[in-house]
């Protein structure tokens, strides 16, 4: 099955996490089939806390991929965000 998942990346006590595509048996920090996407949740100032490709999430999405619980909400938040801006 393939799964939509972060990837944690960055330093000790300070996480970068990469939203990836990936088998679900994959390690987490493992192989993946396609990078999608990043969150930053030390993000400081003008930095992007989060930056996905709704295009690709989309087309997983519809070839039967599964987003995790986490991965959903970061998602369901940035979909909303972009909602807001493209309405201004």
């Amino acid at each position: 099955m393939v799964v939509i998942r972060l990837a944690r990346g960055g330093a000790k006590k300070a996480p970068f996490y990469t939203v990836v595509v990936t088998n679900k048996l994959s390690p987490r920090d493992g192989r993946f089939i396609e990078q999608v996407g990043f969150y930053n949740p030390s993000a400081a100032g003008q930095e992007l806390k989060v930056k996905l490709e709704l295009d690709r999430i989309d087309y997983w999405l519809s070839k039967g991929a599964q987003l995790s619980d986490t991965a959903a909400g970061i998602v369901k938040k940035y979909r909303k965000e972009q909602a807001i801006v493209t309405a201004a």
